[in-house]
């Protein structure tokens, strides 16, 4: 129980910064319980001149190192957990960070390569970007004798032993958590923490990026308006992801798309219909399609980039999406109440009717304004927190969605203000609804029902045999008890004596230090 104390030192200094840069100055005292009160009036002591201005736990995440940022960019995803202000604030995190050295990055290439970097590649410049997990270097391959550009991706040294540590102690604070609060246990923070911890170890995989190039170039391959890098799997690994150069033009550069002559309505179109169609069609799209991951290469198609952090959906979840989308755009709110209800995703002691008037409420101000008026983004973002009303459970893979949709809606309409969202969603929508729940769908519905059912009735022996063993198990307990041994019960006593001591110490090091703050501040 020493890392007990651990965590405790190190997230002393955490809060140290959070209250340094005004973090807590934002929180209303009378929201918290008195004991804390205290705690927030010393913290707002320590407050740096100038904390009030800008977005405050951003600034303060980026001072706090890799994981704390990564923390940051996670929950923006998760309104439901910090609430809509605090989202909006952390969606400004930059994850730029200097580079490592070049001869770092070299060393990490020829352990993982396994051979010199000269023999790797025809050349291997500086680092041209630089993020918390990784950094990126243009090279150059000998293909048939030709130099190709290329872009190679180089994990941060030592970056999964740094975030392992900081993760561990946000699992500390989710457990002490949802020990004591009955809202955290409702938000679910272990599970949140958890979602981002595997999250960080596949962007930690390059290899896992690199598939994730790999399948959306499938999925997309008979696409007209998008595409993007090839891998070059002979010399990507664990540490190292090695594509295609693009020298496309950047979307976040709007004065070399205007110098080109491109035209920007269609530009926006473009960005809407193919994100709707890997997230329709495919079930999996790019979760973090901002303006610096998208390029348009010399034949108009989109290139996407930096395929860390990727959604995918369900078919259920893909009948939800489209079936709402289309409710609103017909104004049909009976049956977009009706799909929540076929999704299981509200309870069915609700009404239906009361839940289509809530869902109206929603939809008829819509139809009020004009096409560029309305947000399909904001429209999910409204039927979320309706949804909560109606005791829907939080379903990330949807709020992930909603937060991309929103960054794609941002990127279109920055180039056509008056970009009609609905009408350009419409064909794509329409599509996906003609081929999966049209006749030729419901066909294809029956077919995997009937093999499923298949192979429940394959599976009912064996089934049947656990079934039995259980129940022989469940009457032997009955008829003799649980038997616990001594040794089992007396270490049972020593790890909670251990628990005890140890939560004392740790208590007794937050009073010392915040007593420490006070006095440091009370001598300036």
């Amino acid at each position: 129980m020493i890392s007990a104390a651990t965590h405790v030192l190190r997230l002393t200094r955490a809060t140290f910064v959070l209250a340094r840069e005004g973090v807590f100055g934002v929180v209303d005292p009378a929201l918290v319980p008195p004991p804390s009160q205290l705690a927030i009036k010393i913290a707002r002591l320590i407050e740096r001149r100038g904390a009030k201005s800008g977005p405050r736990l951003s600034r303060a995440l980026e001072r706090m190192g890799p994981a704390y940022l990564k923390l940051g960019q996670f929950l923006a995803t998760r309104p439901d957990v910090v609430g809509v202000g605090l989202a909006r604030d952390l969606e400004s995190l930059q994850d730029r960070l200097p580079p490592f050295p070049q001869d770092e990055a070299e060393a990490v290439i020829e352990a993982s390569l396994e051979r010199p970097i000269k023999e790797a590649f025809a050349s291997f410049g500086p680092a041209v970007a630089a993020a918390s997990i990784a950094q990126v270097h243009r090279g150059e391959v000998l293909r048939d004798g030709v130099r190709r550009p290329v872009a190679i991706k180089v994990l941060r040294p030592n970056v999964a032993t740094r975030f392992r540590r900081d993760l561990s102690d946000f699992f500390f604070v989710a457990h002490k958590a949802e020990a004591h609060s009955a809202e955290a246990r409702r938000l679910r923070l272990v599970e949140v923490i958890n979602t981002m911890s595997r999250s960080v170890a596949m962007e930690m995989d390059l290899r896992l990026e690199a598939a994730a190039l790999s399948e959306m170039a499938e999925n997309t391959q008979g696409d007209p308006d998008f595409r993007v890098p090839a891998v070059d799997w002979d010399r990507t690994t664990h540490n190292v992801l090695t594509m295609e150069w693009i020298d496309g033009i950047p979307l976040s550069d709007h004065a070399r798309l205007l110098q080109a002559d491109v035209d920007l309505p269609d530009l926006g179109r473009k960005v809407i219909q193919s994100f709707l169609r890997h997230a329709l069609r495919d079930g999996f799209f790019h979760a973090d399609m901002h303006p610096g991951n998208l390029f348009l290469d010399d034949e108009g198609r989109l290139v996407a980039v930096d395929f860390g952090i990727m959604g995918r959906l369900g078919t259920k979840e893909r009948r939800f999406l489209a079936e709402i989308l289309l409710g609103f755009i017909t104004r049909d709110y009976r049956r977009v109440a009706e799909v929540h209800f076929e999704a299981g995703y509200v309870p069915p002691h609700h009404s239906v009717e009361n839940f289509a008037q809530a869902i109206r409420a929603i939809g008829e101000p819509i139809h009020n304004r004009t096409a560029e008026e309305i947000s399909m983004a904001r429209l999910l973002t409204l039927l979320l927190e309706v949804t909560g009303l109606f005791d829907m459970r939080t379903r990330p893979e949807l709020i992930l969605l909603q937060k991309t949709m929103v960054v794609v809606e941002g990127v279109a309409r920055s180039f056509d203000p008056k970009l009609d969202i609905w009408r350009i969603a419409d064909p794509v929508v329409r599509e996906w609804i003609e081929r999966n729940l049209g006749p030729m769908g419901r066909i294809q519905t029956a077919a995997t029902g009937a093999g499923e059912l298949a192979r429940v009735f394959a599976g009912l022996p064996t089934i049947a045999g656990r079934a039995v063993a259980v129940l022989e198990q469940l009457e032997r307990m009955t008829r003799e008890g649980v038997h616990l041994s001594p040794e089992t019960i007396a270490a049972m006593g020593r790890s909670e004596s251990r628990k005890t001591r140890w939560r004392t110490v740790a208590l007794w090091i937050i009073a010392a230090t915040f007593i420490g703050i006070l006095v440091a501040v009370t001598r300036l």
